[in-house]
């Protein structure tokens, strides 16, 4: 006698973003339907292992009667998947089955990589260059790279303060881990990249958010930071120009922070700069480490993938102090080892086009500057939207919340970001990223890696959606 257990997956599930929407998803495969597994009556509870969340830990393998323990460790079960690219995936997925989907989730460059990079790749893979590198990264690439900080941000290091690794993602990931024990606390200002709390938690390090106003473009407040540090604080994490707002910090307010930070010698500071060469005048990019007392306790992350168009190519690196880099590099080479080979060859190609990039990067930052102009102009059209002009990145970061309340026929009412984000995919075909994963639930994440003439259809389509609201009622 059979005993028959039905689940679900939480309603948190990246796939529930969709799931609960009516058209143009029906074509897709249902992610969130019960799934149904049977057992043996005698089977006790305890052997099944159902936790609260009702996710099956014990199954049977499929040639015996034995249990096997499908439990996971409660440290990846404490993270949330990352929200953008679960859109991405999803918007994907509905492209591919035909429907018109308009993907303004993911930050991505729409450029292709400059072909002298390209070519630099190509030309290592015919001259076999395919072999492992050094954990650290190939001598040449991390001399390049610090000829680069020199002589761009002004900040001197040697070859073996390096760490090239496969992305900026994980030499940020791979700073936390070395960083930050169990109890130690993570500062991390509002809005932030989705990945920055979920790698403190795998650190087993909780994350402290720093609120920001959108009237302030979403600067952190020096006297807000200074009341939030106690013992406990372990790290800052900074990120400028910004995902998701495009903010960039003025060298007068890093000079502020620094002096805080400086007044406690346990806190060090992680500042990502992977989006430092796509910025619009009159902003200036200001290295952190480059301010007095901060070079010591500075871990710079930096990278190919935004100003290079070089998502692909998985590379970036860290720049620290030999001490914090040894540590960082442990992990790297107990976990992926170095980068690939041919990568870095292109990274070189990528460094030598001049200073900030050359002509192929400014280009690139002119059609970028260029789009957010346009949509900056279009979305103040709109009655009840607020929108802080962003000064670098390729990112909208624009307060909706006024259209909270609102009754959409057929659909029902726009509670938050999350379901308005759904309203504009299923009545405009339109993919942008919630602002509840980047810890601003009033707000929504637009990226403008696209072209000028998609943005244009785009904000075509998500005016009509608009046009479908209905105000909500007084109270």
């Amino acid at each position: 006698m059979e005993a028959s257990l039905s689940f679900r997956r939480p309603s948190s599930s990246p796939s529930s973003f969709f799931s609960r929407s009516p058209n143009p998803l029906r074509s897709l495969p249902d992610l969130d339907a019960p799934k149904i597994l049977s057992f043996p009556m005698s089977w006790s509870r305890k052997r099944c292992h159902i936790s609260a969340e009702m996710t099956v830990k014990s199954a049977l393998s499929p040639d015996s009667t034995t249990p096997v323990d499908l439990s996971v460790s409660p440290r990846v079960s404490s993270l949330k998947p990352s929200k953008t690219m679960a859109i991405t995936d999803q918007a994907t997925a509905l492209v591919q089955a035909g429907v018109p989907v308009i993907r303004l989730a993911a930050g991505e460059p729409d450029f292709d990589t400059p072909a002298a990079i390209a070519e630099a790749g190509i030309n290592a893979i015919r001259e076999g260059y395919t072999r492992y590198t050094p954990n650290a990264g190939t001598l040449e690439l991390r001399k390049a790279i610090c000829h680069k900080l020199e002589v761009e941000n002004g900040l001197s290091y040697t070859p073996d303060q390096i760490l090239v690794s496969n992305g900026a993602k994980q030499s940020s990931l791979q700073a936390v881990v070395a960083l930050c024990s169990p109890g130690d606390e993570v500062l991390i200002p509002a809005p932030y990249w989705v990945s920055y709390p979920e790698m403190a938690r795998l650190a087993d390090a909780t994350p402290v958010i720093l609120s920001t106003n959108l009237s302030d473009n979403f600067l952190l407040n020096p006297e807000f930071l200074a009341s939030k540090i106690n013992e406990k604080s372990r790290l800052l994490i900074l990120c400028s120009p910004s995902n998701p707002t495009g903010s960039v910090y003025p060298k007068k307010l890093l000079e502020e922070i620094a002096d805080i930070v400086r007044k406690h010698p346990r806190l060090l500071v992680l500042s990502d700069e992977i989006y430092e060469h796509i910025i619009y005048p009159p902003a200036k990019h200001t290295s952190f480490a480059s301010l007095p007392g901060m070079w010591e306790r500075t871990l710079t992350v930096n990278g190919f993938s935004k100003a290079f168009a070089m998502t692909g190519w998985r590379l970036g690196y860290l720049a620290c102090p030999k001490h914090f880099l040894t540590a960082c590099g442990k992990i790297q080479s107990q976990s992926t080892s170095g980068a690939s080979s041919i990568s870095q060859k292109a990274g070189v190609a990528a460094l030598g086009l001049g200073y900030g990039g050359g002509e192929a990067v400014s280009v690139m930052v002119k059609a970028f500057q260029e789009r957010r102009d346009f949509l900056l102009k279009s979305f103040k059209e709109l009655e009840g939207v607020k929108i802080s002009e962003p000064q670098g990145a390729f990112y909208l970061f624009i307060d909706f919340s006024s259209y909270y309340g609102s009754e959409v026929e057929g659909f029902g009412t726009i509670k938050d970001s999350e379901s308005l984000c759904r309203f504009f995919l299923d009545k405009g075909q339109v993919a942008l990223v919630p602002g509840d994963a980047f810890g601003d639930d009033n707000c929504i994440r637009i990226s403008y890696a696209a072209s000028l003439s998609t943005l244009q259809e785009a904000m075509k389509k998500i005016k009509e959606a608009i046009g479908l609201l209905r105000a909500p009622a007084a109270v």
